[in-house]
């Protein structure tokens, strides 16, 4: 059962539709699997061992470290997102982790080195993977780019765009967002503090654009905000 677990959420993957079944099932021998529960850290970039993590169910937040131990969110993954050393080296200078956001999370890895070795036999599936990561590094990009050029409240209004196409349930202009992120969390992602995150929230409340709780965040017309 729990082979059979894994191998359908390989297959499922749109990045290993070019393997075959054997080889899904051969990839299932290396997989690891696991879950985790809101708050759980499940991976560190400075592990000795390193890994590529694939996000089967859940979100979880990548949290980048700076020397002086500020902490800022870098990305927010859903299911289907890679994570780990995906540059496929080592790369001492970053320091990051990866937390569970939600309450279930399910994740597939593999070790660093029997995922290079499998790319190396499968070169159809490596070009999947090298396309994959670029979308994935143009985003972070893209994102960054965000935060250099625009203000506090135009970084949340941006968020708050990005992640009601991504994970919101529309109905018309009307988009309704399971709100797994704390005020502070949404703060890092912006690169704000806590406290202007707080008052612009609240000055978007106010204001009728969004109606704000804990368990979720409605935005009556997503055309208006």
């Amino acid at each position: 059962m729990y082979e059979e677990l894994k191998y359908w959420y390989l297959r499922d993957h749109k990045l290993f539709w070019t393997l075959s079944m054997s080889q899904i099932k051969q990839l299932c021998i290396i997989t690891g699997f696991k879950k985790a529960k809101k708050g759980d850290v499940i991976y560190f970039s400075s592990s000795d061992v390193p890994r590529i993590f694939l996000l089967k169910k859940g979100n979880i937040k990548i949290v980048s470290v700076d020397d002086e131990g500020n902490e800022t969110i870098k990305e927010i993954l859903q299911k289907g997102d890679l994570f780990g050393e995906l540059s496929l080296e080592r790369d001492n200078e970053v320091n990051e982790y990866a937390k569970a956001l939600t309450d279930e999370v399910s994740i597939c890895s593999f070790l660093l080195s029997d995922f290079e070795d499998l790319l190396v036999r499968n070169p159809t599936l490596a070009l999947s993977y090298t396309k994959f990561v670029g979308l994935k590094m143009k985003r972070i990009k893209n994102n960054y780019a965000n935060l250099v050029s625009k203000d506090a409240k135009t970084r949340l209004i941006t968020f708050l765009k990005d992640w009601s196409e991504r994970e919101g349930k529309i109905e018309g202009n009307k988009v309704t967002l399971e709100n797994y992120l704390t005020q502070n969390d949404i703060a890092q992602i912006i690169c704000t503090s806590r406290q202007t995150a707080t008052s612009l929230l609240n000055e978007l409340e106010e204001k009728n654009l969004i109606y704000y709780t804990r368990k979720e965040i409605i935005i009556d017309d997503i055309s208006k905000l």
